[in-house]
């Protein structure tokens, strides 16, 4: 029976993983690698492991262990690190690999959008642009906006952050899906006057881009990575095609 690693931790991922598993059951072991990040990850069937695999060495190391067949990345868009990994030891090991590329989101009649190529950046042009800023933003990029002065901040985790790994200003606590109904509320109760996002793409999170476009605030967009090289998937439907293709040989 072939084996085939999902990089996960996205709504795309676990669906994915239930996917692939019920359509080519009996031909096919399916196993998830979450991130580690939440301390409650979702609940898949079959096989998952969680944490890192130790960079590339430790992926390809991994992979060979496993006897893995084939890897399909469907990290979020923004996880350039592991991605690059993936395509390292896929290399080394002579594992077939797709990626699951999210499409991104493209402004529309009424966004304001200021692009920008990093959180960094993000943090550096916030105080000429609002005074009352959501961050939208991955937890790992929130301490670089620990010196911004003359701004409100709002983020918003999956989990309550200990103490010490709490990120700067007020904190609200979490997970998607979001309506467009809740980041409007959200918004208004808060004051907001500016959004920070990645664009992640996806329908997931796209409800804060609208609440944006119909309050007319700014939305200070960090630009996304590049995919690394390789065959890409845009759905479900795609990458199942390319699994039952690997599958055929």
């Amino acid at each position: 029976m072939k084996r085939l690693l999902i990089l996960g931790g996205t709504g795309e991922a676990a669906a994915l993983h239930e996917a692939a598993g019920e359509k080519f059951e009996g031909g096919l072991e399916v196993v998830s690698s979450l991130a580690g990040r939440t301390n409650e990850p979702r609940s898949l069937p079959g096989m998952t492991r969680t944490g890192g695999f130790g960079g590339v060495e430790g992926l390809a190391h991994w992979l060979r262990e496993e006897e893995i067949d084939m890897i399909v990345d469907a990290t979020h868009p923004y996880a350039a690190r592991i991605s690059a990994n993936a395509r390292t030891a896929c290399e080394i090991s002579g594992v077939d690999r797709a990626i699951l590329w999210r499409p991104p989101w493209t402004a529309r009649p009424g966004d304001n959008w200021i692009p920008v190529a990093d959180a960094a950046e993000a943090a550096e042009r916030l105080p000429s642009l609002g005074k009352r800023a959501f961050l939208a933003l991955g937890s790992g990029q929130l301490w670089q906006f620990a010196d911004v002065k003359g701004v409100w901040l709002m983020s918003r985790v999956a989990e309550t952050p200990e103490p010490h790994t709490a990120p700067p200003g007020f904190v609200v606590v979490g997970r998607g899906p979001f309506t467009v109904d809740n980041e409007l509320r959200l918004m208004e109760e808060q004051d907001i006057d500016l959004l920070v996002s990645r664009n992640s793409g996806g329908e997931a999170t796209v409800g804060k881009i609208i609440a944006a476009r119909q309050r007319r605030i700014p939305v200070i967009m960090l630009e996304r990575p590049a995919p690394e090289p390789g065959e890409q998937c845009s759905d479900l439907k795609e990458v199942l095609q390319w699994i039952a293709r690997k599958l055929e040989r």
